[in-house]
């Protein structure tokens, strides 16, 4: 059963395997979000000002299915914490001006020994993700319509 907990494992697991030698200067909170089809995962700072607080890891929830391959889930976990490491959404000071420029955490991730899996990780998205995603998400976009549309019906009355 993936749950938040087991979330939480993984990205110990990650952590002290890749990143062992990088501290951990504030709260790390994971979780599953909302089933986004394009955004894995996304990190973020609660208080952008306060540089001491927690920080948010949220992932996406198609990753709840068991039919997603662990190292997927692992390599966007490792993902997640480049980011963390360059200084992006953490206490850590900030390696670039922007996350990705120049393939920065694909780089970063080869280094620290996840190029096998990161090329598996683009070769599954490319070949069966659309599977998971597809039927989930189209009925999520097409009760959004709906509903939408209805408050439309409702106001053009007036």
């Amino acid at each position: 059963m993936r749950d938040n907990l087991w979330l939480e494992q993984k990205l110990e697991q990650i952590w002290n395997q890749y990143f062992g030698e990088v501290p951990k200067l504030n709260e790390i909170k994971i979780k599953f979000g909302f089933k986004a089809k394009r955004r894995l995962a996304s990190i973020r700072q609660k208080d952008i000002k306060n540089k001491c607080s927690d920080t948010q890891i949220l992932v996406t929830g198609f990753f709840q299915d068991e039919r997603v391959p662990e190292y997927v889930v692992d390599v966007t976990l490792a993902h997640e914490i480049c980011h963390y490491v360059h200084g992006f959404a953490s206490p850590l000071p900030k390696f670039s001006r922007y996350p990705h420029r120049g393939s920065l955490v694909d780089t970063e991730l080869r280094e620290r020994g996840l190029g096998k899996l990161l090329a598996e990780q683009n070769i599954w998205l490319k070949s069966t993700w659309h599977e998971i995603v597809g039927r989930d998400y189209h009925k999520r976009k097409l009760r959004r319509r709906k509903v939408q549309r209805s408050i439309f019906d409702l106001f053009s009355i007036f």
